[in-house]
């Protein structure tokens, strides 16, 4: 997933809590770091503070607490949570309240998981840590650390118990930005991959889906709150696999429990993972991994099911997912995108390297020509599809000429988007306990800047094509650079810069759909003029995706 930054906003709701038989008002601010699961982990967090009570403030000087949201997937990611605590450690209280008011500093998420009671020792600048599976005991957490005395215990301060169930699919969101046309809803928690390289399975814990129900119905209610575009998410989204519903089965096949029949409304039945004896017979062809989904995926709703669901729902809501993996791309998928107007034709096929011998030790389960094979497959099964991707460089062990390969495979697929590192090792993954980092520093970043350099080249000209495309666009806001445009994406996941505030005299607000003609292009934006306001329905049905 790609990396953001991002201040949490929400209500300023305070109460009584009983903290230590006094009543206690709280005021708690949310910082989020990482990728799109944090930013809805943040979600749930200020969901669970809102229920008991607490205030969620978007002004950090007026907190009495600040919870930060963390990543741990590279040590940039680290370093740069470490320097924010050490901002926030000058801000706690050392004088009047009305002056300096925050006491209480947390950390959540993934660096919360890897490092632990690390970050309680560390100069104080840590008084509460939660990780990904714990977040349920945020409230108690912190209650403990701000009526503190004293030193408390770790586990008066700290949870970090990973799950084998927890999918919060009970708790209520409540986002950042209730008025945005775009919301997260996470589908599945956890990664089973173990790739080499990340840490994301020892500090997310293993696979495990929400009800189908569930994730229907939270798409229900954002649908009714006026959102117009829903990605679906999770570590490894694609391998979505919910044998949790019980009861009848509805007329297009669905099992669903009764009060839920209604999730099977969907276009058409997606066939579940064959019941084969292969176990990697609900892989893309010519992939595998490190464990065997068979019996785990065997009559369950598959994710295919799952994206038909919420795209039937509302066909002028748009869907999209991440972060998935190569392998979880089956042909029942690929036909869900291709035959589903309101599925975008974006997809997210992250490569890491185009070096069969550095896949194997990344231990991703494909080569490169499986690869290949892949995105030749994808292409022929979704017409106009976008490809976005994700690259290492310098992993452990890499050659030259391994590098050089990467270059090769970028300028073969010539991908829309790509988010693009140099290798960081990471605590308890298997390159750290079985391969060498040993790489020197400098050659991974002058690699990393020739991978940037030639996907700039590439996106540069895959771009100067759409000069002269008219674009479906869902308008998301006021541009960046100027107020008299405004910002959007394509449904092929491109942004897309709009000349201009109103057609015809009629004001372009955030959640319109709007035809736009491409004028011209840079390496991740496209400028257009908008041609009219349509729906998403009226596109579709006349010209497709896109149209000359």
């Amino acid at each position: 997933m790609s990396s953001t930054v991002a201040r949490d906003f929400s209500l300023d709701v305070t109460s009584a809590l009983d903290v230590t038989s006094a009543p206690v008002m709280l005021k708690v601010y949310i910082e989020t770091y990482g990728c799109q699961m944090n930013t809805n982990d943040s979600d749930i967090v200020r969901g669970i503070l809102q229920s008991h009570g607490h205030g969620l403030v978007s002004d950090i000087t007026s907190a009495d607490v600040a919870l930060i949201n963390t990543c741990a997937i590279r040590d940039g990611a680290e370093q740069r949570i470490w320097a924010r605590l050490a901002q926030l450690k000058a801000m706690k209280f050392t004088g009047p309240r009305a002056s300096r008011r925050l006491k209480v500093v947390g950390v959540l998420g993934c660096m919360a998981e890897r490092l632990k009671s690390t970050l309680l020792r560390q100069d104080g600048l840590a008084d509460v840590v939660c990780g990904p599976d714990a977040y349920r005991d945020v409230p108690r957490l912190i209650t403990n650390a701000y009526g503190a005395t004293g030193e408390l215990p770790d586990d008066e301060r700290m949870n970090v118990l990973l799950s084998a169930e927890e999918t919060y699919g009970d708790i209520k969101a409540v986002r950042r930005d209730e008025n945005s046309p775009l919301a997260y809803v996470s589908v599945m928690r956890g990664c089973d991959n173990m790739c080499a390289f990340c840490v994301v399975p020892f500090t997310r814990g293993r696979e495990r889906s929400r009800a189908l129900s569930s994730v229907v119905r939270e798409c229900r209610e954002l649908i009714a709150a006026g959102v117009k575009e829903i990605t679906l998410l999770g570590q490894n989204v694609n391998s979505y696999a919910d044998k949790s519903a019980e009861g009848e089965v509805d007329d297009l096949g669905f099992e669903t429990a009764p009060s839920e029949r209604a999730v099977g409304a969907v276009a058409s039945k997606v066939s579940s993972a064959p019941a084969s004896d292969d176990p990697f017979g609900a892989y893309a062809k010519g992939f595998t991994s490190v464990y065997k989904p068979g019996a785990r995926r065997r009559n369950a709703h598959t994710f295919a099911d799952l994206v038909s669901a919420v795209a039937a729902i509302d066909r002028e809501v748009r869907v999209r997912f991440t972060s998935p993996h190569p392998k979880d791309f089956p042909d029942d998928l690929l036909r869900v995108v291709a035959s589903t107007p309101n599925v975008c034709k974006n997809l997210h096929v992250p490569a890491q390297s185009g070096s069969t011998k550095t896949l194997e030790r990344m231990r991703r389960g494909y080569t490169r020509e499986a690869y290949l094979d892949l995105i030749t497959h994808v292409r022929e099964i979704i017409p106009g599809v976008s490809i976005s991707s994700d690259f290492i460089s310098g992993f452990c062990g890499e050659t030259e000429d391994e590098h050089a390969e990467t270059i090769s495979l970028l300028k073969a697929v010539r991908y829309d988007t790509a988010f693009m590192f140099h290798y960081s090792m990471r605590d308890k993954t298997h390159a750290a306990r079985h391969l060498d980092d040993d790489v020197p520093e400098d050659v991974k970043k002058r690699r990393l800047a020739e991978v940037i350099e030639t996907f700039r080249e590439c996106a540069a000209q895959t771009n100067e094509a759409e000069i002269g495309r008219t674009h479906l666009v869902l308008i998301e806001g006021a541009a960046r650079k100027s107020e008299a445009q405004m910002s959007g994406r394509s449904d092929t996941g491109k942004r897309v810069i709009v000349q201009g505030t109103s057609i015809d005299g009629v004001d372009i607000k955030p959640g319109d759909y709007v035809a736009v003609k491409v004028e011209s292009a840079g390496t991740s934006t496209l400028i257009a003029r908008a041609v009219a306001a349509t729906t998403a329905k009226q596109f579709f049905e006349r010209h497709g995706a896109a149209w000359y």
